[in-house]
């Protein structure tokens, strides 16, 4: 199959190597060179544009920063210049109004399309393991699952339009509360006089146990292949997961939801970034939270 994929970042250049790796023709675009010259070390060829690398695929995968890239990418160049039987399958995490109304646009001019936003961070991404999170019409996501499935382990049809997008902004909401409330335990418990491996042992097998814990966990030690090992370099950035906090507030805001824990958490988040640490992984909040972090 022919598939052209625009936005190589982090996550897009693992993810677009992986679509070589299980035989397709991959048509990479970015406005990075050097994220374009390694999709092509990575066996996809390079086009010149969004619209180059979109003309004569069979589908169009894209992962861009938010919604206003994504709504200008389709409206701009790919719907212009991909074959109207292309399917089009977005997996940048943007707003649920934005991805709802690109597919809305796309389904007007004759494209199926799917929003289908990721959980996994970078090793996922490069491992080809992925979650996917699909909204939109059911003949679209069967034609999307064995693209998907080239990139990721999981693959969920959430619902129609959009739906892809509220189950991502859900799912990091809760992950980046409980993120915070296991780096406050952490920190309790080490002015308590509990050593951290210990605490891990007890609390991991205990009703405390979250996947903040026993696969992320934010103290160095427990989980060898935590980033907090790393100095909290890779992994999920913190400016990341404040971008999705925003989004499910602002869509909690929207549908009148109460969220205070997403809420605090957004906030913690942006004092995090604000005090530097927009590029660590999101784990680091712990070292805002223990009163480390300017000596970092």
């Amino acid at each position: 199959m022919k598939i052209a994929f625009i936005g190589l970042g982090n996550m897009g250049g693992g993810m677009a190597a992986n679509l070589v790796k299980a035989g397709h023709d991959v048509a990479a675009f970015d406005l990075s060179a050097e994220a374009l010259a390694r999709a092509v070390a990575a066996g996809c060829s390079a086009a010149a544009s969004a619209a180059a690398a979109v003309a004569g695929v069979d589908a169009v995968v894209t992962m861009l920063p938010v919604g206003k890239h994504v709504a200008g990418v389709y409206a701009g160049e790919v719907f212009g210049a991909a074959p109207a039987a292309a399917l089009l399958l977005d997996c940048s995490t943007i707003d649920v109004a934005t991805a709802k109304a690109v597919a809305a646009d796309a389904g007007a001019k004759g494209f199926a399309m799917v929003d289908a936003p990721v959980s996994g961070g970078i090793a996922a991404a490069n491992g080809g393991t992925l979650t996917f999170m699909v909204g939109g019409a059911a003949e679209a996501f069967a034609r999307a699952e064995p693209i998907l499935k080239a990139m990721g382990k999981v693959v969920i049809h959430a619902g129609d339009a959009g739906a892809g997008q509220a189950a991502k902004i859900c799912n990091n909401m809760l992950l980046g509360a409980s993120m915070v409330a296991t780096a406050e335990a952490f920190v309790l418990a080490q002015k308590l006089g509990l050593d951290a491996q210990t605490f891990f042992d007890i609390s991991s097998k205990a009703s405390g146990q979250c996947w903040s814990m026993t696969s992320y966990c934010p103290v160095p030690g427990p989980v060898p292949t935590a980033p907090s090992n790393r100095n909290y370099e890779g992994g999920f950035a913190a400016a990341l997961m404040l971008k999705d906090l925003k989004l499910a507030v602002e869509a909690a805001q929207g549908v009148g939801a109460s969220v205070p824990m997403g809420a605090q958490a957004e906030a913690l988040y942006q004092m995090f970034a604000g005090l530097g640490g927009a590029g660590k992984d999101f784990s680091a909040v712990i070292k805002m939270l223990d009163g480390s972090w300017a000596a970092a």
